[in-house]
């Protein structure tokens, strides 16, 4: 199983699973949010600015909870495709300046935004759709980075734990980013880590990998 194939499906599908019409509708209904938050999203005022209904909503989706569900999917797989154009063998160090870079992007503040409201109910043990969420996340982020690891590091203590702040490093700064809008703090705590990283024990194999590119 893929990272993106780990997206939630607790939610039986509704009849119109993969039609052309609800692959339509989730796209309308995932700009809307992208505008307007998750938060005391109700489904008459989303039908009616994408041109549908509930009673069809509900039918493509199964309940409100499962295009919740399919929304916050449909949110995980557009982060993760930042890594799509990168080699396996990228190292980690050009690995985490591309992740920065998207994430710095002041056109990806809307989906971030969607993403920490999310992350910030799952954390808080909201139940329905929010339920998984955060770990799913995480591990979606930990199977992409171990795979442009060395391979005699991905299964490693050491290499577990490079991932581990290599994350929490890129999550910190973005919570910062989003809080104060400072591109070029946040951007320059994220390379500082990286610089030490590289230039310590193991470097050259490690979180910076002999990588410059960001500089």
């Amino acid at each position: 199983m893929t990272a993106t194939d780990s997206a939630r499906t607790d939610e039986a599908p509704g009849p119109g699973e993969g039609s052309a019409r609800r692959r339509e509708l989730l796209d309308a209904a995932y700009r809307w949010v992208l505008a307007h938050g998750l938060a005391d999203m109700s489904l008459r005022p989303l039908a009616e600015a994408i041109g549908s209904s509930p009673r069809v909503l509900l039918y493509l989706f199964g309940s409100k909870d499962g295009l919740v569900r399919a929304l916050l999917g449909r949110s995980r797989a557009d982060q993760l495709r930042v890594l799509e154009d990168l080699p396996d063998d990228a190292g980690l160090g050009a690995v985490a300046r591309g992740v920065w870079r998207w994430l710095a992007a002041e056109e990806h503040r809307p989906l971030l935004r969607l993403w920490l409201e999310a992350y910030s109910r799952s954390v808080a043990g909201e139940p329905g759709p929010w339920e998984g969420f955060a770990v799913d996340t995480v591990t979606d982020w930990d199977l992409l980075l171990a795979a442009h690891q060395p391979s005699a590091r991905v299964g490693t203590p050491a290499g577990a734990a490079e991932r581990a702040l290599l994350l929490a490093v890129l999550r910190g700064a973005l919570l910062d980013l989003l809080a104060t809008g400072d591109v070029g703090r946040t951007g320059s705590a994220v390379e500082a880590h990286l610089r030490a990283v590289s230039a310590g024990p193991g470097g050259a194999e490690g979180a910076g990998g002999g990588d410059r590119d960001g500089e």
